[in-house]
């Protein structure tokens, strides 16, 4: 007699649906959460490195483009996905995208000073891989190649992000996490490393080619543009003069970039994706 067809079924290879992500999400910020500071602090130092490595590929990408501006765009947002690809496969702890971590928190399995230490060990160790990776990106004189036009791209990128309104950089702060936690969150309804490579190349070139803010991105963007403005090959390769690049400065990349988009990331990724979908799938079913 032949078995009863649930007993001889394989695994199913179907992708999670949203209730079963939003279990999973949930399940994942428990343990981000409850994870030993030493090992979450490398992992962060990682995903600042890893993150990093995307912002370059996007420089190299953008420099001296004759595509235009939305194409070059277009292919520095597939370019810039490796960073998040690193991280959600190769694995490590990336600020923007646990601000997911809410969905623990909101169902009551996370306590907040849980939440705070993760958020905070986390985006002092993406500082600091990002900060790493800089100086050691900055120290091959990779930025003189093509004849100083990768320089070029990066003294643009980074002037361009602190002259931003500090209003305007919370709104780019918004949309943009929202589309990183949105792609971390179709991640999870993955059973393959290809299922997950597509599902985060949409959203990650999305926010990058509408020219929305990241925060972790901005740690290697700014300092690399910092670097580099004191050459004057690269200013020249630029067309910008020390005068134009005045606000270059780590004080204004702290107080006109960081701090706005920072505040920004949070309320995309926490508020518009986190709190939403814990409201929808996992708020207590008396509610629902």
């Amino acid at each position: 007699m032949s078995a009863p067809p649930e007993e001889i079924s394989g695994p199913s290879f179907d992708p999670l649906l949203p209730p079963q992500m939003a279990a999973a999400c949930e399940d994942v910020g428990v343990r981000k959460a409850t994870m030993n500071i030493v090992s979450l602090a490398v992992l962060a130092g990682l995903a600042g490195a890893f993150i990093s490595l995307g912002a370059m590929l996007f420089t190299v990408t953008v420099a001296s483009s004759d595509l235009g501006y939305g194409p070059t765009r277009l292919l520095g947002g597939a370019a810039f996905s490796l960073g998040l690809i690193l991280v959600v496969i190769g694995g490590a702890e990336l600020f923007t995208g646990n601000t997911l971590i809410v969905m623990g928190w909101a169902s009551g399995k996370i306590s907040t000073p849980l939440l705070l230490r993760n958020w905070t060990v986390v985006y002092a160790g993406n500082f600091a891989g990002s900060l790493l990776t800089v100086l050691l990106v900055y120290f091959t004189g990779q930025w003189e190649f093509n004849g100083g036009q990768i320089g070029a791209s990066a003294l643009k990128i980074a002037d361009a992000k602190v002259d931003l309104e500090f209003g305007q950089a919370i709104a780019l702060g918004i949309l943009c996490n929202a589309l990183v936690t949105l792609a971390v969150w179709l991640s999870l309804s993955a059973r393959s490393n290809t299922d997950k490579i597509l599902s985060i190349v949409f959203p990650i070139t999305a926010f990058v080619a509408a020219g929305f803010e990241h925060s972790i991105a901005n740690m290697y963007f700014v300092p690399m543009g910092i670097l580099v403005k004191e050459h004057a090959a690269a200013r020249s390769a630029a067309d910008l003069s020390s005068s134009q690049l005045s606000n270059l400065t780590w004080g204004d990349f702290f107080l006109s970039n960081l701090l706005p988009v920072t505040i920004g990331n949070v309320i995309g990724g926490a508020l518009l994706v986190g709190a939403v979908y814990w409201f929808v799938y996992l708020r207590p079913r008396s509610q629902r």
